[in-house]
């Protein structure tokens, strides 16, 4: 379970997540050994993710974010299975959801421009198996991304 010093902590880090470890210690009045046995500790429960390396693809020229919602073919006994393993494959695709209701999973790909998106989407997209039914929304701006929590 989180304490009042935990959750301090994780808020300093979702402020800024390449905090040296001197800095988090000054912030919290606690020696950097004991931060390190904390982060360890937060790490190990699965708190604290391993770090990764964001990347801004618009920076690197794709222009063009699109939303698809797919309906799979039910009858197929390995549908979702086939289709997701086939879906990880389109390099174009940068997050997998799956749901319980009337659409069956959300692709979120990225294009360089509307050509690119087309030649995707037809090339790659529409060769997956198992579709019965798809659905594109074309995000025109994202209002608020934050997935920092409330602590």
């Amino acid at each position: 379970m989180l304490d009042d010093v935990d959750r301090r902590i994780l808020r300093l880090l979702q402020a800024d997540p390449a905090q040296p470890v001197p800095e988090l210690a000054s912030a919290t009045g606690m020696t950097a050994a004991r931060i390190t046995r904390r982060l360890d500790r937060l790490r190990a429960d699965g708190v604290l993710m391993p770090s990764q390396a964001v990347i801004d693809w618009r920076a690197l020229g794709f222009t063009v974010e699109v939303s698809l919602r797919v309906t799979l073919d039910k009858t197929v006994p390995r549908a979702f299975d086939e289709f997701l393993s086939a879906a990880r494959q389109v390099r174009a695709v940068i997050e997998i959801q799956t749901f319980l209701g009337r659409v069956d999973v959300r692709l979120s790909l990225i294009a360089r421009d509307l050509p690119d998106y087309q030649r995707i989407y037809r090339e790659e997209i529409l060769t997956l198996p198992h579709i019965a039914d798809i659905e594109a929304l074309m995000t025109v701006a994202r209002v608020k991304y934050d997935e920092s929590l409330p602590l």
